[in-house]
């Protein structure tokens, strides 16, 4: 596994608040359509907070009722992030397939740690953001902690009712 300073270049504040700025468009790799996995809770909250999601899953044909892809190459539309969650062995190629469709960022979920992969799409012009969630940062980075988030702004054991 990567130390943490070989992994600090790919998690640069700034690329991440650009992203989540501009991104409309966010392929899932590797969605699944069990609701109790992470990457369909981050696939359910990005669609509710206004960005398109293309699920990319070759054993499922519709997740979050949105037809699902076999690959990124199958997808007709601009990419702005290919999200990855899947083990690191298969980011080089998902990294490959990113710049082939002309994505603008790849990221790497929390774990998925692929220096290979991220030169890969570094020297095809993606940025690269690795071992960050996107739902955490973009709750993070844009206010929206709440719920399960847990930024409520208030230092207290006590428990509220709902606002």
């Amino acid at each position: 596994m990567a130390g943490s300073d070989a992994l600090e270049r790919f998690q640069d504040p700034e690329v991440i608040l650009r992203a989540l700025h501009t991104a409309k468009t966010i392929a899932i790799v590797g969605l699944s359509p069990n609701e109790l996995r992470g990457s369909n809770f981050v696939g359910f909250y990005m669609q509710r907070h206004g960005f398109e999601v293309i699920p990319v899953n070759p054993r499922a044909r519709e997740i979050l009722e949105m037809t699902c892809y076999p690959s990124l190459a199958d997808i007709t539309k601009p990419i702005d992030i290919v999200n990855v969650f899947r083990a690191a062995d298969a980011v080089p190629e998902i990294a490959t397939q990113a710049v082939a469709v002309g994505a603008k960022l790849l990221w790497l979920q929390f774990g998925v740690i692929s220096i290979e992969g991220a030169e890969i799409a570094q020297r095809g012009g993606l940025d690269v953001v690795m071992d960050r969630c996107l739902k955490v940062e973009h709750a993070r980075f844009l206010g929206r902690m709440h719920w399960l988030g847990f930024s409520t702004g208030v230092i207290d054991a006590r428990r509220r009712g709902l606002q």
